[in-house]
């Protein structure tokens, strides 16, 4: 088909022999197809603003409706999938000689903004950390209850909780000082630090450690956190007993480790607003890593303003 012969047939009839294409040739599936359809209508209503034929829009053109899809609050990742639909179209009319080059090779949607890490509340935090199970195998109960309150009240990494020996060692990838209130741990790259233990952490710990004494063979194992068969407890087994525990606990979100470090690091943050003595206790090699939880700290100040301010309701536009 000759682009005199596109122009007399117009875009419709362009777009429905590529739905075709993809449909029969490339054996999409139909609901792509439904959403690759979708995208081309979006794409045709842009041109019919200019207004120009599809087969002559521009790389301008392009950039120019994705600032005006970005301007609209669509996120980057849905901006993204309808260029990819646009460029398969064009694609696609390339190889039927229809285009000299396609308006939307060079084209990247804007890049997304990182989600905000999830952090628990600090009476959430509290109610976790102070969770008792009664009823439980007191064995289990120590331990999980001592790893809570070691997640909270240090801020580490699942790696390092599990990498945690009982004492120092020449091959101890990391250890708990009771006497000096620090854990030493060995963070990514290979990169050692000690965190402060709190009070509540250091009494669940001592209880921890009286009763893994009193397991047949816990005194050969080095492992700070150990299973019944006497073996290092996996970050997956970790995270099973927290989840579990936070719903025990009656939080409405499962907990995972890195919520305790994330929660750890805003409340700290809350507490001191001392950005570079969080980015030590975390063990960030970058303070820009660490200035997430400054947007998660104003975001908490957000939600408190909205709640008590009489004129705040309704004022603070909406996340896309």
């Amino acid at each position: 088909m000759t682009p005199d012969a596109v122009q007399a047939g117009g875009d419709e009839e362009l777009v429905e022999r590529y739905l075709e294409h993809v449909r029969v040739e490339k054996r999409l599936a139909q609901r792509t197809v439904e959403l690759y359809a979708l995208d081309l209508q979006k794409l045709k209503d842009f041109a019919a603003q200019v207004p120009v034929a599809l087969t002559q829009v521009q790389n301008t053109h392009i950039r120019r409706w994705v600032a005006q899809m970005h301007s609209g609050r669509r996120s980057g990742r849905g901006i993204a999938l309808i260029l990819s639909g646009w460029r398969g179209f064009y694609a696609w009319l390339g190889r039927e000689g229809l285009v000299a080059s396609n308006p939307v090779q060079d084209v990247r949607s804007p890049k997304a903004a990182k989600p905000l890490p999830k952090a628990l509340s600090v009476d959430d935090a509290v109610q976790l950390a102070a969770f008792r199970h009664d009823e439980a195998d007191p064995w289990l109960e120590a331990r999980d209850a001592a790893m809570v309150e070691l997640l909270y009240s240090s801020g580490l990494r699942v790696a390092e909780l599990t990498g945690l020996d009982v004492a120092a060692s020449a091959s101890a990838r990391g250890w708990i000082d009771l006497q000096e209130a620090e854990a030493h741990v060995l963070g990514k790259g290979g990169k050692r630090r000690s965190v402060p233990v709190g009070r509540e952490a250091l009494a669940a710990l001592s209880k921890w450690l009286v009763l893994r004494s009193q397991m047949g063979g816990a005194a050969e194992q080095v492992a700070l956190f150990i299973g019944r068969n006497g073996t290092r407890l996996t970050a997956q087994s970790i995270w099973q007993r927290l989840k579990r525990r936070s719903q025990q606990a009656g939080l409405a979100t499962p907990v995972h480790p890195h919520m305790l470090r994330h929660s750890f690091a805003s409340h700290v943050l809350q507490s001191s607003s001392d950005l570079r003595a969080v980015q030590e206790l975390l063990g960030h090699a970058n303070i820009s890593t660490t200035q997430v939880y400054t947007r998660l700290d104003f975001q908490h100040l957000a939600k408190a303003y909205d709640a008590a301010h009489p004129r705040a309701r309704s004022k603070r536009p909406p996340k896309s």
